[in-house]
């Protein structure tokens, strides 16, 4: 299966947005030091990058375990009505829902997949209130509930810039 990336991202680029899916909290010095170009340089990449919406934001990912919310629950959502204004309705209140990290339309099958993260069972079962039970256009969910986390990167794979190796850490 061919790679394919925008023809108009360099090896530099490449290597910069390695970097920072690594650790977003490189200062421009360490960033640029790491990715062999001046910080002048490293700076105007990264904004280039983030204006063109290929950054979209820089954040720190928390242990959900550590801080009181350790249930994740992914769930299968099957709406009654399938309009696009009943799927639009549907998913502003589940993205509004502070519980809900990840929103997801599919096809085919059901209408939405959605990762949750709550802190325990009585969480989940008030999430289910307010953004299941109350709504009648929820014909079914189907939750799945997560024992054990095998892997979670929130990195996209991206090309090996040509001439360098990248390490896997």
């Amino acid at each position: 299966m061919e790679e394919k990336f925008a023809p108009e991202f360099d090896d530099t680029d490449l290597r910069v947005l390695e970097l920072l899916q690594r650790d977003a909290a490189l200062s421009n010095q360490d960033l640029a030091a790491a990715a062999h170009i001046s910080p002048a340089t490293c700076l105007r990449r990264v904004r280039r990058l983030v204006e063109a919406g290929v950054i979209e934001r820089r954040v720190a990912i928390l242990s959900p375990e550590r801080l009181g919310a350790g249930l994740t629950v992914l769930a299968e959502v099957t709406l009654d009505r399938q309009g696009a204004e009943h799927l639009a309705e549907f998913e502003a209140r589940a993205v509004a829902d502070t519980a809900v990290q990840q929103c997801y339309r599919v096809s085919p099958g059901p209408d939405f997949m959605l990762v949750m993260q709550v802190p325990d069972m009585p969480g989940y079962h008030a999430l289910v209130q307010r953004l299941f039970t109350q709504d009648a256009n929820v014909r079914n969910v189907k939750a799945f509930f997560s024992v054990h986390r095998g892997k979670f990167e929130p990195s996209i794979h991206l090309p090996q810039p040509r001439g360098a190796a990248r390490s896997v850490q």
